[in-house]
């Protein structure tokens, strides 16, 4: 993950989740940790939309979970330079 990150997102990016903000490379890697956690390491993860219009992105996505689902997956963006400044993201986790 170290090399995608410093090659995706921008030293000092900004994201913005249901339960928190964070800001930098550290906390996009507990952001992701949290994600994990919540849906599993074995997610399998269906982008419906991509959207893209200039330095904006916009991608609406499932999930199918070992023991649940997410129906309402949402991530935004912003990129700059070539790199995430901005990232917003939106699931719900329903258990079976």
């Amino acid at each position: 993950m170290q090399g995608d990150l410093e090659a995706n997102y921008a030293k000092d990016v900004i994201f913005l989740t249901g339960t928190g903000g964070f800001k930098g490379w550290e906390d996009v890697k507990a952001s992701a940790s949290e994600l994990e956690k919540f849906v599993g390491p074995d997610a399998v993860f269906e982008y419906r939309h991509t959207l893209i219009e200039e330095d904006y992105a916009f991608l609406e996505w499932t999930a199918n979970l070992s023991k649940g689902e997410v129906c309402d997956g949402a991530d935004s963006f912003v990129i700059k330079g070539g790199k995430i400044v901005f990232q917003s993201i939106h699931y719900t986790v329903s258990r079976n």
